[in-house]
């Protein structure tokens, strides 16, 4: 069982003081949202909505997206950890009926308080820098949990973060990225998150093992050189990097299983420690039931996220 809470105070430089039964949290004030045009408008002419048939309507609203955080506070609370999830859709939309909602039910039935993030995907008509907006929600999503993790009755260094797709890249990102602050942060919260959990995820830009539609979105159409460097997380782990459960099927025809095997490589190599779990069969967007197996890997990642064996890892 879980339960979905809504916050009543966001987290712009304002920790929660009451929790309240609603849907979602806006991540942001309405004026304050990073990266995004404020000063366009996007017009629309709707036919007969004047009032007199016949007529079109100018209707004028601001381009705007709002991100979201959803809330699943488990109905048992049996940890003191806290997980950020984050859907898949080739950052072209997210994939949260799919994939974040059943994961974030599922974690919350084994006692973890879950915030789903419906994170922005990159859009050069309404961001100044696409490329950056859905770390930058990310980020905020983290500060927000480190900040309000009182209230959730959540310990700050046991905050990690869940990613599938094109939301494992943006995972990813923010786990090899963290020293760099994207957000505004007059705290110092620490933007590192404690573990990943990386789901077939996108983890490099490169031509050889990227999925073109993710990259394109994200970084392109005009593909620079020192951006694929820059978000082809393979390259960009340290010994830092959080520890990490990754799951990939062999047979994944949409996202190369050598993303995932670039980056545990890479894990290893700095002394990392990762959880490689693998299927044979599977394909890719399976979310946490993969039908041709018959053990899910969502049941080991649970135990494996319980466990304080990659808490004793912490930088």
């Amino acid at each position: 069982m879980y339960k979905i809470i809504f916050a009543a105070l966001i987290c712009c430089g304002t920790t929660i003081q009451t929790l309240q039964a609603q849907d979602v949290i806006p991540l942001y004030e309405q004026d304050k949202v990073p990266n995004a045009i404020h000063s366009d408008i996007l017009m629309d002419t709707l036919h007969g909505r004047s009032g007199q048939t016949g007529n079109d309507t100018t209707v004028i609203r601001p381009r705007t997206i709002m991100p979201t955080l959803t809330v699943f506070l488990p109905h048992k609370k049996t940890s003191d950890i806290g997980i950020i999830v984050c859907s898949g859709g080739s950052y072209r939309n997210v994939a949260d009926p799919q994939e974040g909602i059943p994961a974030a039910k599922k974690l919350a039935d084994a006692g973890i308080t879950v915030f789903l993030l419906h994170y922005r995907v990159p859009r050069a008509d309404l961001m100044q820098n696409k490329s950056i907006v859905p770390l930058q929600d990310l980020q905020t999503a983290i500060r927000f949990a480190r900040e309000n993790a009182k209230a959730y009755k959540l310990n700050p260094d046991n905050i990690g973060i869940m990613g599938f797709s094109a939301g494992g890249h943006l995972v990813s990102t923010a786990g090899t990225h963290f020293s760099t602050n994207y957000i505004d942060n007059p705290n110092g919260v620490n933007l590192r998150p404690d573990f990943m959990v990386l789901v077939y995820p996108v983890i490099s830009m490169t031509d050889s093992l990227t999925h073109t539609l993710s990259r394109k979105n994200l970084i392109g159409p005009d593909i620079i050189e020192s951006q694929v460097n820059e978000f082809s997380n393979e390259k960009q782990v340290n010994s830092q990097t959080p520890p990490t459960f990754i799951v990939h099927a062999m047979d994944d025809s949409t996202v190369k299983i050598g993303n995932s095997l670039a980056f545990v490589a890479a894990l290893e190599q700095q002394q990392v420690p990762v959880r490689f779990f693998v299927y044979t069969n599977g394909g890719h967007g399976f979310g946490i039931n993969n039908e041709t197996a018959r053990q899910q890997w969502i049941d080991p990642c649970i135990e494996w996220i319980r466990d304080e064996k990659w808490k004793q890892t912490k930088k």
